[in-house]
C-alpha cells in the first residue's frame, strides 16, 4: 500500500502546472556551459531490466490547426493567462504547449493559429540576420519560450522588436526586417513585416476592432513597418501590401537602398557599435535557470546533459532535460527534441552515450535501488548524451526558389543514397517546368539561417545529398532545422562595396590619399578606387570590387594607426534615389549616445526601430559626414538632430563644409534635446531637455514642423603678442576659425564653461544628468563671486567698424538667439529705442554685458536682464591679456589677438515645432505603440 500511495504521489505531482509562465519539458532545456564531470552520475537514464512503470509523458497529446504544437491537459494553481485570446483561465484546467509553453484555454485550442516555435523557420520569408544588444528595462516576453524576460540575462534586436533570453537566442531564426536589397537581389520590399507580443494591452485589432495585446503574455502580431496590430486568427486576411504608415514620408523605403553585404554582419552594415554586442558574444556561456543537480530517489524526477551535435560538444554547450526516473527511451528522446526545439518524431532519432553507442534498451530505469542491475553501464554512469539522427535510405527535401519575389514555396522531391546535387538540380528544374534549360546554370545553394547571420554556401554538383545531410545533422542538429536550400541562377553580377576610411591627415589630394591607403592598407588598386575625397575631414570613400578585399580593408582600417591617430572604417549604403516616391522626404538621424545619460542610447533603438536603421547614424561612428554622403544625391530630405547644443554645432559645421556635394543643399534641421542647457532647442519650440516622449510623437512633431531661416556665424581667431603701447609683435598660434550658431562669450561667463568643462573631462561619468551637471555649475559659480575682472581693461570692442565704450562689467556675450544659460533672457524684453527687436534671422548680433556671478544668477533667476551695450553684423575685439573663450558652449583660454565675428554665407534652415497640437490619434493608432511601435494609417 505504502508503495502504490508513493506511486500516485509522483503522478499528481508531475501532473501539477505553475502558472502561466511554466514551459513543460522545455522549460527545463536552457542553454548551459559547464564541465560535465561535475555532475553525479546518479541521473543516468539507463538502468536495470526492471519492468516500466506508466509514464506522464505518454498521456494524451492535443493536436491543433497551428503547426508544431503538442498541447497537454494541465492543471493550474496559479493565475494563467490563454495566450489565445488574453483572458484569464478560470478553473484549474489549462491546455500547454510542451515545446514553447504556448498556454489555452480548451475553448481556444481549435481556433490557436499561432505557430510553434520550432517550425518558426519555414516561415521566414527572406533570411535576414538579427543584430543583438542588451535588453532595456521596459517589461518583456521571450519570443522563443514566451516566458517573461525578469530576472534572467536578455537580449533585443536592435533593428526590430524580437526579445530573446540570451539562452534563448541561439533558437530563434534569421527573421529580421529586410531593410535593403542585398547586391543584385530583387525581392518584393514592400509587405508586412510581422512580430508577435510585446505589444501594448490597449492595442486594437485592424480586422475586428478588439483588443489583441496584452501585458500579461506573448499575444497580439504586430507590422514593424507600419505599426498595425491584430490579433494572430486575424492578421492572416489583412492584404499583404505595406504602405509604411503614418510616417511613410520620411521612412527610407528598404526598396530604395542597396549594400553588398555577403561578407559583412548586419552590425556592419547598420554601424551599430560593437560595445553593445559584448552581452551577445558571452551568452553562450549564461548559466541555465535550472540548477546542474540530480534528483534524490524519491523526487522522481532527473535531469540529462543533452548535446545536439559535434559542435555542441566541442564547445560545451548543453540542454538539460528533465525527465521521470521511470520512463521510456522514445518519451526521453521527444523531450531532448522539444528542448531543441525540433518538431520530427522522435523514431527518427536517438540518445548516445557521449563517446559510446546508441540507448540498445527499450525502457530507462534508474538502476539505484534495484535488486539486478544487468545495464552495460553499471560500473559508472553515463555524464553525457548526445542526440544523433538515424541514418536514413530516403528523404523528402524542400527546395526553394532563390528567385521568387514574393511568399514562401517550395519543390518537395525524394532522394535516395544515390542522389547528388546535379541530380537534384535537374529533377526541381523538371518539376518547375524549366527541362528544358541547362542544368549547369543553376546551383543549389545551403543557407544557413542562424539568429546572428545567415550563412550561405554552393554545394559541389557530385555531392551526395543525403550524405551532406548526415553531415549537418552530426554536426548540430538544431543548425539543421535553421538550414533551407535554395536553387539559384549562376550568374555573374557585379560587385560594388562601398566604404568611408577617415582619421586621415587633413587637406591632401587624392592621389597623396591613395599612397598614404596603399602604404599603410595596401589597397589593391586594380579591385579599388577612390571616389570621394573630403579633404577637411581627413575622409575618402572607396568603392571596392571584390568582397574579399573590402572585408579584408574594413578590418585593417580598424586596426591602423596613421600619424598618431586610429583610422576607422564604415560600410555606405547605396541609396538608389530614383526609386524614392514622388513628393517623399526621409528624415536623416544623427544621435549622439552620450548625450543625456543612458537617454541618447534609447533614443538611437528607438529611431532605428521606428525608421529604416539605414537612416539612423551614431555620432560616436564616423561623425555626421558619413550620413551626409549617404544622402548626398537624395533630392529632398530633412535632418534631426539628437544631442545638445555642441552637436548640433558640430552638424552644421560639417553640413556647412559639404553642402556643395549635395543634392539638397539646404536640408531642414530639428533638434531631440539631450544636452545640458538646449537654448537652441528651447527658441525652435522643442523643449528643455527630453524627459522620455514618446519617439513615434517626436517624428510626428518634426514630420508637422515650419522651416525658418537663422544666421550663422564665423569667428576668426587671430591670436598675437600684444605689447603694452599698442603695438603689435610675434603671432604665437594660426588664425583659426570657429562657427557659432547661438552666442560666443568672453569673462566671467566663459571662465565658468571652462570650469565645468575642467571637471567633466576629470569624471565624466558622474555627468549624466542634466540636473547633475546645473549642480556643478552652481557650484562652480559659488566658487568665482569673489572674484572680479573688468573688461574694460582687458579688450576693446568694436562693432560696424564705430568703437563701444565697454560698462563695468566682468563679462561679454554675443547673442544670436534670444536664450542664453538653459533659457534666460539676457537681452530682456524692454523696448529700447537705440535697437531693434532680436530675432535669429535679422542678420545681427546683440552685446550684452553682465557685471559678475551674482548678475548672472540674477538673469537666470528673471529678475534682471543683462546690459545691453550695441547691436550689429560685424564685431572686432581686441583681446589684451589671456581671456578666457566659449562658443556654443565649447571654452578654452584665448591668447591676446583679435577675435573677429562676421555672418557666415547663407542662412541655415531650422525646423521650428508648430504651435497647433497635434491631431488627436484614434485608440487603435494610439495603442498600437510600444517603446518604439509606429501607429499607421493602414497596411492597405
Amino acid at each position: 500500500m505504502l508503495g502504490f500511495l508513493r506511486f500516485l504521489k509522483k503522478k499528481l505531482s508531475k501532473q501539477s502546472f505553475e502558472g502561466s509562465n511554466h514551459c513543460g519539458m522545455a522549460d527545463s532545456g536552457r542553454m548551459k556551459q559547464g564541465n560535465s564531470s561535475a555532475d553525479s552520475p546518479a541521473a543516468s537514464p539507463l538502468s536495470g531490466r526492471k519492468k516500466a512503470q506508466h509514464s506522464p509523458g505518454s498521456r494524451t497529446k492535443y493536436r491543433v490547426g497551428a503547426p508544431g504544437h503538442g498541447f497537454r491537459k494541465v492543471t493550474l494553481t496559479k493565475p494563467t493567462f490563454c495566450h489565445h485570446c488574453s483572458d484569464f483561465i478560470w478553473g484549474l484546467v489549462g491546455y500547454v504547449c510542451e515545446v514553447c509553453n504556448f498556454m489555452s484555454h480548451e475553448k481556444c485550442l481549435k481556433h490557436v493559429k499561432t505557430v510553434c516555435s520550432c517550425v518558426a523557420p519555414t516561415l521566414v520569408r527572406v533570411p535576414v540576420a538579427h543584430c543583438f544588444g542588451p535588453a532595456g528595462h521596459k517589461k518583456r516576453f521571450c519570443c522563443v519560450c514566451r516566458k517573461h524576460l525578469e530576472g534572467s540575462p536578455a537580449l533585443r534586436c536592435e533593428v526590430c522588436e524580437l526579445h530573446v533570453h540570451a539562452d534563448c537566442a541561439p533558437f530563434s531564426c534569421s527573421d529580421c526586417r529586410l531593410c535593403h536589397q542585398d547586391g543584385s537581389q530583387d525581392h518584393d520590399m514592400y509587405h508586412h513585416h510581422w512580430r508577435e507580443g510585446n505589444i501594448s494591452s490597449g492595442a486594437r485589432c485592424e480586422v475586428c476592432r478588439r483588443t489583441c495585446g496584452s501585458s500579461e503574455v506573448l499575444a497580439g502580431m504586430r507590422c514593424e513597418w507600419c505599426g498595425i496590430t491584430a490579433h494572430a486568427s486575424c492578421f492572416v486576411i489583412v492584404p499583404p501590401e505595406c504602405g509604411l504608415g503614418r510616417l511613410s514620408n520620411m521612412v527610407l523605403a528598404p526598396g530604395c537602398v542597396r549594400v553588398c553585404s555577403r561578407n559583412f554582419s548586419k552590425l556592419h552594415c547598420f554601424r551599430i557599435s560593437e560595445s553593445s554586442q559584448s552581452e551577445l558574444d558571452d551568452s553562450d556561456d549564461v548559466d541555465t535557470l535550472n540548477p546542474v543537480a540530480s534528483s534524490s530517489p524519491d523526487s522522481g524526477k532527473q535531469t540529462l546533459k543533452v548535446f545536439d551535435g559535434d559542435d555542441a560538444v566541442k564547445r560545451n554547450q548543453f540542454r538539460l532535460v528533465s525527465i521521470p526516473r521511470i520512463t521510456k527511451n522514445e518519451e526521453v528522446v521527444e523531450a531532448a527534441l522539444r528542448a531543441f526545439y525540433i518538431p520530427d518524431e522522435p523514431q527518427d532519432y536517438e540518445l548516445q552515450v557521449y563517446g559510446q553507442q546508441a540507448l540498445l534498451c527499450d525502457d530507462i530505469i534508474n538502476r539505484n535501488g534495484a535488486p539486478d542491475n544487468k545495464s552495460v553501464f553499471r560500473e559508472s554512469a553515463p555524464e553525457a548524451w548526445i542526440l544523433r539522427a538515424k541514418p536514413r535510405d530516403t528523404e523528402v527535401l524542400k527546395i526553394y526558389p532563390g528567385w521568387l519575389k514574393v511568399g514562401v514555396a517550395y519543390i518537395s522531391i525524394s532522394v535516395s543514397r544515390s542522389s547528388t546535387v546535379d541530380t537534384v538540380v535537374q529533377e526541381v528544374l523538371k518539376q518547375l517546368g524549366k527541362q528544358d534549360e541547362n542544368p549547369a546554370g543553376y546551383s543549389l545553394v545551403e543557407v544557413f539561417m542562424g539568429s546572428k547571420q545567415v550563412q550561405r554556401q554552393v554545394l559541389s554538383g557530385q555531392e551526395l545529398m543525403l550524405d551532406k545531410l548526415q553531415e549537418i545533422r552530426k554536426t548540430s542538429l538544431r543548425q539543421m532545422n535553421q538550414t533551407r536550400l535554395y536553387i539559384a541562377e549562376r550568374t555573374n553580377s557585379a560587385v560594388q562595396v562601398t566604404l568611408m576610411v577617415g582619421g586621415l591627415p587633413v587637406q591632401l589630394c587624392r592621389e597623396e590619399y591613395a599612397e598614404l591607403l596603399q602604404e599603410h592598407l595596401a589597397i589593391k588598386s586594380h579591385l579599388v578606387v577612390v571616389t570621394h575625397v573630403y579633404a577637411g575631414q581627413g575622409v575618402v570613400v572607396l568603392e571596392i570590387a571584390c568582397f574579399s578585399e573590402a572585408e579584408r580593408v574594413y578590418m585593417l582600417a580598424k586596426d591602423t594607426v596613421v600619424s598618431g591617430k586610429a583610422l576607422y572604417s564604415l560600410v555606405i549604403p547605396e541609396i538608389m534615389h530614383r526609386k524614392l516616391t514622388r513628393g517623399c522626404s526621409p528624415l536623416l538621424v544623427f544621435v549622439n549616445p552620450k548625450s543625456g545619460g543612458l537617454k541618447g542610447r534609447e533614443i538611437l533603438y528607438s529611431f532605428r526601430k521606428l525608421l529604416n536603421p539605414h537612416q539612423v547614424f551614431e555620432l560616436t561612428s564616423g561623425g555626421p559626414l558619413a550620413g551626409l554622403h549617404t544622402f548626398r544625391e537624395v533630392p529632398h530630405f530633412r535632418i534631426l538632430v539628437c544631442g545638445g547644443d555642441g552637436t548640433v554645432g558640430w552638424v552644421l559645421g560639417v553640413l556647412e563644409e559639404v553642402r556643395h556635394k549635395l543634392t539638397c543643399s539646404e536640408p531642414a534641421i530639428g533638434i531631440v534635446p539631450l544636452g545640458t542647457g538646449n537654448d537652441l532647442a528651447r527658441v525652435l519650440r522643442w523643449g528643455t531637455g527630453y524627459s522620455g516622449e514618446d519617439p513615434y510623437n517626436i517624428l510626428l512633431s518634426v514630420d508637422e514642423a515650419e522651416e525658418v531661416l537663422m544666421d550663422r556665424w564665423t569667428i576668426l581667431l587671430d591670436a598675437q603678442e600684444v605689447l603694452d603701447d599698442g603695438k603689435e609683435n610675434a603671432i604665437l598660434e594660426p588664425p583659426k576659425i570657429v562657427q557659432m550658431s547661438n552666442y560666443c562669450g568672453l569673462g566671467i561667463d566663459a571662465e565658468l564653461s571652462l570650469d565645468f568643462h575642467q571637471a567633466r573631462e576629470e569624471e565624466p561619468g558622474k555627468f549624466n544628468s542634466r540636473f547633475h551637471n546645473k549642480g556643478v555649475y552652481v557650484k562652480v559659480g559659488l566658487q568665482k563671486l569673489s572674484h572680479t575682472r573688468n573688461l574694460l581693461k582687458d579688450l576693446k570692442l568694436q562693432v560696424d567698424k564705430q568703437e563701444v565704450e565697454l560698462p563695468n562689467i566682468e563679462g561679454l556675450i554675443f547673442l544670436n538667439i534670444p536664450s542664453w544659460g538653459s533659457g534666460a533672457d539676457l537681452w530682456g524684453s524692454d523696448s529700447d529705442s537705440r535697437f531693434g527687436k532680436p530675432r535669429i534671422d535679422d542678420g545681427m548680433l546683440e552685446v550684452v554685458g553682465v557685471t559678475g556671478v551674482v548678475h548672472m544668477g540674477q538673469v537666470q533667476s528673471g529678475l534682471r536682464s543683462g546690459i545691453r551695450v550695441a547691436q550689429g553684423n560685424y564685431i572686432r575685439i581686441t583681446v589684451m591679456k589671456p581671456i578666457p573663450v566659449q562658443v556654443d558652449g565649447e571654452p578654452w583660454i584665448q591668447a591676446p589677438g583679435q577675435i573677429i565675428i562676421s555672418a557666415a554665407g547663407p542662412k541655415v534652415r531650422m525646423l521650428r515645432k508648430s504651435k497647433s497640437k497635434q491631431k488627436k490619434q484614434t485608440g487603435s493608432l494610439k495603442d498600437t505603440r510600444t517603446e518604439t511601435a509606429a501607429p499607421s494609417n493602414g497596411g492597405h
